[in-house]
């Protein structure tokens, strides 16, 4: 996948807005808008949508530092990435804010089951452990969910406006 100079732009800020959204939103745990954005530059972009993505998981381990917690972020969105790219490219202008508020919502709910397998290859868990790691990340999780849900709303407008950018940028 060749990179224009304008995509290569708009994808590190793209990137960088995902970062900063995740910062200003640090206050509230577990409530943030990187689904929605994932989701958002994914229909927009399809495979190019990882670039904007891995950006973010990029700053996320330079300025918050490369350590465990960061492995699973390697794979984390992708999975919604991937999960969004199997969905229609013309769902009904009815459904398609709906559908994409409970892909979102459920990324949120299964957040914790995600994070897992790496948390269980890192540490050493037993099936057991994980199993106990993961029912006392539920609470979070709900959270992550319900969040994501209503901030799932935005995912419609902002891919709207990154359409409208996008023909800007083309001609």
């Amino acid at each position: 996948m060749k990179l224009t100079t304008k995509e290569l732009t708009l994808f590190a800020m793209l990137g960088t807005l995902m970062y900063a959204s995740k910062m200003i939103m640090e206050m509230f745990p577990n409530i943030h808008l990187l689904g929605v954005f994932t989701i958002a530059f994914t229909i927009v972009y399809r495979k190019k949508a990882l670039y904007p993505i891995y950006i973010y998981v990029l700053l996320n381990g330079l300025f918050a530092g490369f350590s465990m917690w960061w492995m699973p972020y390697l794979y984390i969105w992708t999975i919604l990435w991937g999960i969004t790219m199997l969905l229609p490219k013309k769902l009904p202008k009815k459904w398609a804010p709906l559908v994409y508020m409970i892909v979102c919502s459920l990324h949120g709910f299964l957040y914790g089951t995600l994070y897992a397998p790496a948390q269980a290859l890192m540490f050493g868990f037993d099936f057991k452990t994980t199993i106990a790691w993961i029912v006392a990340g539920i609470p979070f999780d709900i959270i992550h969910g319900i969040s994501n849900f209503f901030c799932g709303m935005l995912i419609v407008p902002i891919v709207t406006v990154l359409r409208k950018m996008d023909r800007v940028v083309k001609e």
